[in-house]
């Protein structure tokens, strides 16, 4: 008798640790889950209305084609900074940006690409359709306003805009080849890529996404992209692919390399950036590099006691960098570099540079 007692009180003390265990178990679960819930509240029109100040126009920070971009802040948000896009639903594949973004944003999580906090989809104050998306804030502005804004442009060295193509070749590489599912994005350009407080390079927006094995048809981009930027093949019907990405790389890289846009007023008459470029690879390379980036090694930041080596190095560095940015943008998709092959290279010219 006095066996069984002791049989049946051990039997439920194991019961009880068990079920300890599993309500400890479910708790941490929950907790888990409310603080992921957290992370992406529900915002509504009137949350965003106010917290752009009615977006009004001192809060305007961006104009697309499709969206209106504006600074606020969110309480819900520790009174952080945010980036607020509104989509203008009245042109035509608005909607469809809006859906695309959604589902590119979904599954992807990678330290060059940017935060989405939140999405909003409901009506404004008249009745009408409203959405949006509730970005990251991006203290420092984009690529295209460092490069070609007189107040920053002579704050980037070469370091620096090295640092930056290697950021955006990561994104790249990442949504290529490591994303579920594989997206082209699109419309890759100096104004999609935000540089962060610590002055990293995120590519954003994709509105022109295009999805491989999800509902989403496959579309050419003869009818978005970004003039210059936009892979030359899509202007004859072609489908996006990972390589019209690679073209917009090579032709943003050539951007931060000369200082000129690829719509610089010098490129007519069959002159494009790419054959600019080319054209200093056959020559000096350094005749072609934006003035800015010269001073890197025309100053004080060579080692004065290796300065002619390390002068050749830089040189070499230079020239490898534009034979990159040459070999992703021509002409011929199967002929561009690979992106991991970027990645690699630049990766690689940058290490070398830091020891300059």
């Amino acid at each position: 008798m006095f066996a069984i007692l002791i049989f049946v009180a051990s039997t439920l003390f194991a019961i009880t640790c068990l079920a300890y265990s599993w309500c400890k178990k479910k708790r941490k679960i929950q907790l888990s889950q409310l603080s992921t819930s957290k992370q992406f509240i529900n915002v509504s029109y009137s949350q965003l209305l106010r917290a752009t100040n009615g977006f009004s126009k001192d809060n305007l920070i961006g104009k697309g084609g499709f969206s209106s971009v504006y600074k606020g802040i969110l309480d819900e948000y520790e009174d952080r900074f945010m980036a607020v896009k509104v989509l203008n639903l009245q042109n035509k594949g608005a909607q469809r940006s809006f859906e695309r973004e959604c589902e590119a944003w979904r599954n992807i999580r990678h330290r060059n690409l940017l935060k989405i906090i939140t999405t909003c989809s409901s009506v404004d104050f008249q009745g009408n359709d409203f959405k949006a998306l509730v970005y990251e804030f991006m203290p420092n502005g984009s690529l295209h306003n460092w490069l070609h804004s007189s107040e920053s442009i002579s704050r980037l060295d070469l370091l620096q805009k090295i640092k930056f193509l290697v950021d955006i070749a990561n994104a790249l590489d990442y949504i290529h080849n490591h994303s579920v599912p594989t997206i082209v994005h699109g419309d890759l350009k100096p104004s999609n890529i935000l540089i962060d407080d610590d002055m990293v390079a995120h590519v954003g927006d994709f509105g022109l996404a295009r999805f491989q094995g999800t509902m989403y048809p496959n579309i050419t981009t003869g009818f978005g992209g970004t003039i210059g930027y936009v892979a030359p093949e899509y202007g004859l019907g072609s489908k996006m692919t990972n390589m019209g990405d690679v073209y917009s790389f090579g032709i943003i890289l050539l951007e931060v390399m000369t200082g000129k846009t690829p719509t610089d007023d010098i490129f007519n008459e069959g002159l494009s950036l790419h054959k600019f470029a080319s054209m200093g690879l056959q020559d000096h390379a350094t005749d072609f590099i934006d003035v800015n980036i010269l001073k890197f090694y025309q100053e004080d930041k060579i080692n004065t006691q290796n300065k002619e080596e390390n002068t050749k190095k830089i040189v070499e560095c230079l020239a490898s960098i534009i034979q990159i940015g040459v070999s992703c943008s021509v002409d011929s998709p199967c002929k561009r570099m690979d992106i991991k092959k970027v990645v690699y290279e630049l990766q690689h010219i940058l290490d070398s540079l830091q020891n300059v």
